[in-house]
This record gives C-alpha cells, sequence and structure tokens, in this order.
C-alpha cells in the first residue's frame, strides 16, 4: 500500500506525486501550450457540459409541445372561426400561462447555471512543467491530470506518477475495495481518490470517456424521487382516460341530437371539454420548484435535481458527518503529552509531527493543523509515505534522519493502533469526554505496507486537537428536532469523542454513543441499532452505505450530509444527498444538493422550501381537479338529460380565472409550513372528487330550473347566467375552504375574485361581453340558495373526510 521514493535525477518519468518530490528530481512537464492548442484546433477537448438544469430549448419544448396544449390549441382554431373572440379566451389564456411558465424555468435556470459555475470543481493539470487549475471542459487529451485525496477523475486516462494512489471505483463498477494504482493502470472518469494521490495522462476526452458513455453516471446517479411528479402523471392519464370518452358523448350530443345552431352548438361543445383539462396544474408545479430554486440559490443553495426539493422535505432521517458539518473544517493543536515508555523529548517529537505534515502534499484537517502548529521538520528527508484512509484510520511515514540515522512512524486512531485494554486508552477516553480528537504518535519498526504493522510499536506522544463547532449547528439541530425529524451522527472519529461534541450542541440522544464496530452486520439488527442510537462514532465509508441502507429497509426517508471523500457512497445511496460547497469533488459530484456557503444552517431553508411546495401544489391541484370533476359530471349530465350544454367558453374561462388560475398562483407561491404528508393523489382525490360532485349537482340543478322557468329568445342566455351564478358561489366556497388558516391576504385574495365577478354582473359592456345577464329576482336568489345548500354541504364532507382520514 506504499510507494518508496527511489529517485533518479536523470528518470523523466518519476513514481512519486509531484508536489512530494524534492527540488532536485525531474518529473513529467506536461503538455506545451503549443500542444494544446493543436489538440483545441483537432477538437479532441473534453467538451462534455454537465448542465445544472435543462437547456433553454428543452424548457421551451416541455412548456409548448403538450398533450393538453395540442388538445386545447386545436379547440381554440375552431373557436376562432365559429365565435366570438370573447369565446377563444382560454387560448390567450394558456398563452399566458405558458409565458409564465418558460420565464420562471428560465429565470431558475440562470440561477442553478451560475451557482454550478461557483460550486464547479477545477482539475488540476500540468502544462509547460507548472500545475494550473482549469475548467473541466478545457483538458485536452493528452493532458497531464494530477489527482488527490476527494478528487475525481473527469477524464479516461492512464497513470504515470502515483504516491500510493488508491481509487475507489464502486460508484461505477460495484467493486467495494479501492484499487491501489501504478504507473500503466488505467483510470476511469468517475471513479474517485480516497487515498494518496498521482497523476494520470488523459486518454479518452468528451464522449468516449467511461462515464460520460454510461450517460454521465459520474454526476447523476441516481433521480430523485419524486411523488408530486409522479403523481400528477397518474392524475392527468386518468384526467385523459375520462376525458375523451366524455367528451366524444358530448359532441355527439351536442351535434348530432340537439337540432340547434350550428356555431352555438360548437362553442357549448367545446366549452363543455376545455374545462376538463386541469392546464394550470403542471405550469404551477413547473413555476413553484423553479421560484424555490431561485430562493434557495440567494441562500447559495445549488439544487442539482429539481425534486430534491421536495425529497427533503419529506425526509424522517438525517444522517450527518461530524467534521466539515458539526465542525468546521480548521482545528487547533491544543496540547501533545508524550509518553513516559517512549523516552523521547519534546523538541524530537515536534520535529517528527513537523515531518509527517511535510509528508503528505495534500494533508487532511487533523495534518493541516500539526503542520501549522509545528513546521521543524522540513530537514527530514521523506523516504516512504502511507497517505491517510478512512478505512485504515491512520497515516504514516518513513525518514531519513540525517547522520546514517532513519526512523518509521504511524499517526492516526488511538484505539485503532493500540491494543484492547491498554493503560493509555483510560487516559485517552478522558479527552475524547470532553469533545476533543486524540490522535497517537507511534513508532513502528515495521515496514508501511506489513499487514502487523502495529506489532511491536512503540507509543510516543498523544496529539490533542479541538475542533471549531459551527456556531449555527446548534440552532439547526433543534430545528429538526421540533420538526420530528431524527438526527444521526456517522462519523469515523472516537464515538465518545463524537457525542461529546453532539452534547455540546444539544442534540438529542448525544449520550447514547455507539461504536459501529460493535454493529452487527445483519442489515435487520443494524437497522434496530440505528433506530435506538444517535451517536456512531468508528465508522468506516462501507458501513455508512450499510447504514443507511438500514435505515432505508425499516421505511425511513434519508437525507446525509458530508464532504468528505469517506461520504461519497452513502450520500449516492442516501434518498437525498446534500454536500459542502467546501468537499471534496467526488462528494459533490453524486449530491442532489451542495451548499456552497458550507453552511449546516441552509438546510432548514430547503425544508421549508420543499414544505411549500407540496403543501401547496396539493392546495392547487384539489382546485384544479375539482373543476375536472364537476366538468366531466355536468357533460355526462348533458349528454344523459339530451339537453344544450349550460356554458359558453367565455363563461368556463371567467370562472376558472377567477376561482382557480388567479388565486391558485398565489397559493402556489405563498409560505406554507405544513410538514409535508405522503400520497398525494389520494390526499387530492378524497376532496376533489366530492367537491366536483357537489359543485356539479348545485349547477345542474339551478340550470334545470331555469329551464323551467325562463321561456322566449332569451331563455338560453338567462339559463346560463343563473347556472354561472351558482357555480361560481359554489367554486368560490371550494376556494374558501383551500385558503385556510386564513390571513388577511388570503381573504382579501378571496374577496377581490368576489368583487370581480360582481363587475362583471352590474357593468353593461361586461354583461355584454361575458354573456351574462341575470334575468328577473326569484332565479337568481334560487341559485344563490342553491349554492348556499351546496356550501354546507362542502363543509360537512370536507370535515368528514378530514376526521375519516386523517393526514
Amino acid at each position: 500500500m506504499t510507494q518508496r521514493a527511489e529517485i533518479d535525477a536523470g528518470s523523466e518519468l518519476d513514481p512519486v506525486h509531484p508536489m512530494s518530490l524534492p527540488p532536485t528530481a525531474r518529473r513529467v512537464p506536461g503538455l506545451t501550450t503549443a500542444e494544446v492548442a493543436e489538440r483545441v484546433a483537432r477538437g479532441e477537448v473534453n467538451d462534455v457540459p454537465v448542465r445544472s438544469s435543462r437547456s433553454t430549448t428543452e424548457i421551451i419544448r416541455s412548456n409548448v409541445l403538450t398533450r393538453f396544449n395540442a388538445i386545447i390549441g386545436v379547440l381554440w382554431v375552431i373557436m376562432l372561426f365559429v365565435a366570438p373572440i370573447q369565446d377563444g379566451l382560454f387560448g390567450f389564456v394558456i398563452v399566458a400561462n405558458t409565458g409564465i411558465g418558460i420565464v420562471q424555468e428560465l429565470r431558475a435556470k440562470k440561477t442553478l447555471d451560475g451557482l454550478a459555475v461557483i460550486g464547479e470543481a477545477k482539475p488540476k493539470v500540468r502544462r509547460n512543467g507548472t500545475s494550473a487549475e482549469v475548467s473541466t471542459s478545457e483538458i485536452v487529451l493528452g493532458d497531464l491530470v494530477e489527482l488527490g485525496p476527494g478528487d475525481k477523475a473527469v477524464v479516461d486516462g492512464e497513470v504515470v506518477e502515483t504516491d500510493s494512489l488508491e481509487i475507489d471505483e464502486s460508484l461505477l463498477t460495484g467493486e467495494a475495495d479501492p484499487v491501489l494504482k501504478q504507473p500503466g493502470d488505467q483510470v476511469m472518469s468517475g471513479s474517485f481518490v480516497v487515498a494518496g494521490g498521482g497523476a494520470f495522462t488523459a486518454t479518452k476526452v468528451g464522449r468516449e470517456a467511461y462515464a460520460t458513455q454510461l450517460a454521465e453516471e459520474a454526476s447523476r446517479f441516481t433521480l430523485v424521487h419524486s411523488e408530486l411528479r409522479s403523481g400528477i402523471n397518474q392524475i392527468l392519464k386518468f384526467v385523459t382516460w375520462l376525458m375523451v370518452p366524455t367528451a366524444i358523448g358530448l359532441i355527439i350530443s351536442q351535434l348530432v341530437v340537439k337540432d340547434t345552431d350550428f356555431r352555438n352548438s360548437v362553442a357549448r361543445t367545446v366549452g363543455g371539454i376545455v374545462p376538463m383539462i386541469p392546464e394550470g396544474l403542471v405550469l404551477l408545479t413547473s413555476v413553484a420548484f423553479a421560484v424555490g430554486v431561485i430562493r434557495l440559490g440567494r441562500r447559495q443553495c445549488l439544487v442539482q435535481e429539481l425534486p430534491a426539493i421536495e425529497g427533503l422535505a419529506r425526509v424522517d432521517v438525517v444522517c450527518l458527518d461530524k467534521t466539515g458539518t458539526l465542525t468546521e473544517g480548521g482545528m487547533d493543536v491544543t496540547e501533545v503529552r508524550l509518553l513516559n515508555a517512549s523516552g523521547a523529548d519534546d523538541a524530537y517529537v515536534r520535529t517528527v509531527l513537523g515531518a509527517l505534515g511535510e509528508s503528505d502534499p495534500r494533508p487532511n484537517a487533523s495534518l493541516l493543523a500539526i503542520k501549522e502548529a509545528y513546521p521543524d521538520g522540513a530537514s527530514w528527508h521523506c523516504t516512504e509515505a502511507l497517505p491517510f484512509s478512512s478505512a485504515r484510520k491512520y497515516s504514516g511515514a518513513s525518514f531519513s534522519e540525517g547522520g546514517g540515522r532513519s526512523s518509521s512512524w504511524l499517526l492516526g486512531a488511538p484505539d485503532v493502533l493500540l491494543p484492547h485494554g491498554d493503560p493509555y486508552l483510560d487516559e485517552i477516553d478522558l479527552f475524547n469526554r470532553q469533545g476533543l480528537r486524540v490522535l497517537l504518535l507511534t513508532r513502528i519498526c515495521k515496514d508501511l505496507d506489513d499487514p502487523q504493522i502495529t506489532d511491536g510499536s512503540s507509543a510516543t506522544a498523544l496529539v490533542v486537537l479541538e475542533q471549531r463547532l459551527r456556531p449555527d449547528a446548534a440552532d439547526t439541530l433543534q430545528y429538526f428536532a421540533d420538526q420530528n425529524v431524527a438526527t444521526k451522527v456517522l462519523s469515523g472519529d472516537n464515538a465518545v469523542s463524537v457525542g461529546a461534541v453532539a452534547a455540546k450542541l444539544d442534540m438529542p440522544g448525544a449520550t447514547a454513543t455507539v461504536d459501529a464496530r460493535t454493529l452487527p452486520s445483519d442489515r435487520a439488527e443494524m437497522a434496530d441499532a440505528m433506530d435506538e442510537g444517535a451517536v456512531f462514532g468508528r465508522v468506516t465509508p462501507h458501513q455508512k452505505r450499510e447504514m443507511v441502507a438500514a435505515l432505508q429497509s425499516k421505511g425511513h426517508t434519508v437525507a446525509m450530509t458530508g464532504d468528505g471523500v469517506n461520504d461519497v457512497l452513502a450520500l449516492k445511496d442516501a434518498d437525498i444527498g446534500v454536500a459542502m460547497g467546501s468537499g471534496s469533488e467526488a462528494t459533490r459530484a453524486v449530491a442532489q444538493i451542495v451548499l456552497l456557503n458550507n453552511s449546516f444552517a441552509t438546510l432548514p431553508s430547503v425544508v421549508a422550501e420543499g414544505r411549500r411546495v407540496i403543501g401547496n401544489i396539493t392546495r392547487v391541484a384539489t382546485l384544479f381537479l375539482t373543476k375536472t370533476v364537476y366538468s366531466v359530471l355536468l357533460a355526462i349530465l348533458v349528454v344523459c338529460s339530451q339537453v344544450e350544454y349550460p356554458f359558453l367558453p367565455r363563461h368556463l374561462t371567467l370562472l376558472s380565472t377567477l376561482t382557480i388560475g388567479v388565486p391558485a398562483f398565489f397559493l402556489a407561491l405563498a409560505p406554507n409550513k405544513e410538514r409535508a404528508q405522503p400520497h398525494f393523489v389520494r390526499r387530492v382525490m378524497r376532496y376533489s372528487i366530492p367537491s366536483g360532485i357537489i359543485a356539479a349537482s348545485a349547477t345542474f340543478c339551478t340550470y334545470l330550473l331555469a329551464r323551467s322557468h325562463y321561456t322566449g329568445p332569451d331563455a338560453l342566455s338567462s339559463e346560463t347566467s343563473v347556472a354561472t351564478l351558482t357555480l361560481f358561489l359554489v367554486s368560490l366556497w371550494v376556494l374558501a375552504i383551500i385558503a385556510r388558516p386564513y390571513t388577511w391576504w388570503r381573504v382579501g385574495l378571496v374577496a377581490v375574485m368576489s368583487l370581480c365577478f360582481v363587475l362583471v354582473l352590474v357593468v353593461p359592456w361586461l354583461q355584454d361581453f361575458f354573456a351574462l345577464r341575470l334575468m328577473g329576482t326569484m332565479l337568481p336568489w334560487t341559485a344563490v340558495g342553491v349554492a348556499a345548500v351546496a356550501a354546507a354541504a362542502l363543509e360537512l364532507v370536507w370535515r368528514w373526510v378530514g376526521r375519516r382520514f386523517p393526514a
């Protein structure tokens, strides 16, 4: 697992990681500027943009070319030939709605693409002998790409330099164990470095790269399940099958059976078909998601898959990695305690620690703190290095101290390096209980790649580090506790130490710490242990993955947060993966949500946006489906009764605008803190079906009463007017119920919609435009009375449904 540094000053290729090479050694210089330009001219560039959102063409196509837009478009063209322009208003409304949807999605795309550029990984490429960060799309064939812990291979290549380079290919091949790479070995795009470093030559770029051929699987391994998306698709499928036979029956009834004016029959037929289509439901769902993306973007939160907003709102367990999530990345060395048995003095130990810091070109947070505290080891020459690995829990190096002396050292977890029952462990436990991180420095007498490396080792010193708590972590943990969302800390550190940190943040269950090495391997038993515990230490990367799967097996919806390469596998398998912006490239690649500001406190905002979307779309969907139900039922009643359809398109356009279209737009974007509930389709249908039945029954009852009352050439217009009044009042009451709990603006919204309808009834030119004129007093008041009875029935049904099927 190590790579010895046997450097030949005259050799062109050097197996040591470039950053660890001594100044006298030569290394592969990479391509020259001229060679890069030549490859760009030939098109040998990694030009495969990984978009964080759909392209502009896809957005326009998905909003314009829909099944329902096609149906409405055909009906609109027909109406423009056979009826006045006011009967074609529904077409202009659809054009406006589609335009709004396109504009909002383009705004969201602009936000996403801007954030994606900020959070884009910048691979290090060596050109002209100098390393520099470039955009992924600027890599050319033959470039020398440098790798370090946490880096993701963005193109395929062949290893030319290695310093104990270990690459995890499990996301591509399913192989669990990291692969130790040697010069000449292949590197697949989409794999990532778990330990060590090196460099490889790009042999396949662009669409020839392995991960690109797997549909950019390295960036999008899973698609977030969206209950809203699948539920709305299910509803639309149901509506389509229901609409087709009903529309055919209505066409036959109005055009064949009834001996009326052809143009009027066509207009009323179209008037019966158009409201069956919930044309604004998909639009408002897209708008709600898009607005959520824009709002979160202002908080430096990159949502790489839109339904992830919804997914996090449904999460009931959040798994946290301590480092980088509960604590900030940096650490401070507070004490180095010499162990008496070693006989080493303080100055010598400081030199050893400094030399270990210098031996790793890309130190982790612990080693970086040591390197900053003890910069005294540069005089020692590193002859062999063993980079830190989350699976091993330690790193090591061998040194030539000068004067013919040499030594080998390990630095890592004391409970891994020391045998069980060692007396030093009790002393270390005292530090752990204070929430401090403790590393053991031990001198070894074996090679770094020896399987029994710790045999005969001499414990030399304890390095005590203090972790910096995130100031906002306690409030975020309290938020999740208040929302009945369980939090689990999965850390590679000592369990007692992690528990002490969690206790400082007042995390529920912080005292119930579990050493993950004692967890059962059986998934069911592990799931039970996960339910009981809250803080787990000494967790390996593959254990994190198993723990997430165990929680999911119990029916939990799991979110995983992290920033290190050891979190990648668990992030990929969790229902929602949340990565820190400063985290490794591999971590950001597999996460659905990236917190570019590295603030754990942003998560409540994401949850709030998800709840807003779910709650509001449920409300809006109930409005739209109520309209579909009463439209279909009215059409069926008309066909069975062999009467004229009571409405022209202009009437239903007016009703839809005032009781659904405008209110739904405001309701879909309003604040909503209701806890997300499952079974979207069932929740919508159990309210919309009885509401639609009541609305259709009340309206048709009023229409039949009006047909028996009015006579003469204007009878049909009068019958339509009172039927419209009843349907408006009943639909308005449905809106009033859905708008609860009331706030000043929701009451105002219902009041304004009522006032608009009153204006249509009293302003002469609006009466003529919409063909609405109430004749006499008895039938209008009868319409109001029928609507009042229907409103009372709505209240009874909604309350019964609420008690019978509680949320």
